[in-house]
């Protein structure tokens, strides 16, 4: 396999340090600046949340590349800014929108623009999202979904305009991963994870190594034929229930309780006075 050079948008930390770890040797990590376990490494700060600097970055990689690897370009690039700031719409600031959209999509963007001519022809991309756009919705996380959703949308574009390169565009979409988002809220916070732990089909929140090895495979050369995906990699989360409790017990062969059992829709059949009442419908698991 040849040698690659992966700039990471992120630390070296959670599903970027693992992705490092599983890639080929000789390869160069840009990422914010915190040094990472690898056989070579380079480590450039940068604020993906301003754009200003980053035609002055896209030259420091390139001085880097020269300079460590000889080859001017590299392979992959894997955009993996990490923002989080909760709050429920009612509450959410002007402010607190243009944050999360300067970090997690307008970054991502101008950033992936302006390193696109040093990247080789038949690379990869690959933008990491999250499965807050879709069976994550959690009260409070609005605008930071709403920012992942437009990566998901960026993906398959980039996938569309620089296919004639040869270079393809991935997205992936975690779970609730251990990772150090929010300043470490998994690890501040460990109370929480039982809770999020019993709404999976394993039984646990993903680990930064379940989504490192999910992203070195997208971007590597066994997937060549694979481009504008989201992979949902997550541990089967609201595949199941949780336990019902004692009020929403359902007896072999009897009727559903009245718990379990969601009302009909204005307008149905069953709401309609003399119509047919219709059977009831189980309850979708809770958020």
């Amino acid at each position: 396999m040849t040698a690659s050079t992966v700039p990471d948008i992120e630390g070296a930390g959670g599903s970027g340090r693992s992705t490092l770890e599983r890639r080929t040797p000789s390869m160069a990590v840009v990422q914010s600046g915190r040094a990472c376990r690898a056989s070579r490494a380079v480590a450039l700060p940068l604020d993906v949340g301003e754009t200003g600097p980053f035609a002055a970055f896209r030259d420091t990689v390139a001085e880097v590349l020269r300079d460590t690897w000889q080859p001017d370009t590299f392979d992959y690039l894997v955009n993996n800014a990490r923002l989080a700031q909760a709050s429920l719409i009612e509450d959410t600031t002007e402010e607190t929108v243009d944050r999360l959209m300067r970090a997690l999509l307008k970054g991502p963007y101008f950033l992936t623009q302006k390193l696109l001519p040093l990247m080789t022809d038949g690379g990869a991309i690959l933008n990491t999202s999250s499965n807050a756009t879709s069976t994550g919705l959690e009260p409070g996380y609005s605008a930071y979904a709403s920012m992942k959703g437009g990566l998901d949308v960026l993906t398959r574009y980039m996938a569309e305009e620089l296919s004639g390169r040869g270079i393809r565009a991935n997205a992936v979409s975690p779970g609730s991963t251990r990772t150090r988002l929010a300043d470490g809220a998994s690890t501040r916070f460990p109370e929480v994870i039982p809770a999020l732990a019993a709404k999976t089909a394993l039984g646990r929140i993903g680990e930064p190594g379940d989504i490192g090895a999910v992203i070195a495979t997208l971007v590597s050369d066994e997937n060549r034929w694979v481009t504008a995906q989201t992979s949902r990699c997550r541990e089967g989360n609201r595949v199941r229930c949780p336990a019902p409790t004692a009020a929403a017990t359902i007896t072999p062969g009897g009727p559903p309780p009245a718990s379990a059992v969601a009302p009909p829709p204005a307008g149905s059949a069953s709401a309609r006075p003399g119509a047919a009442p219709s059977p009831p419908r189980p309850r979708r698991c809770p958020p």
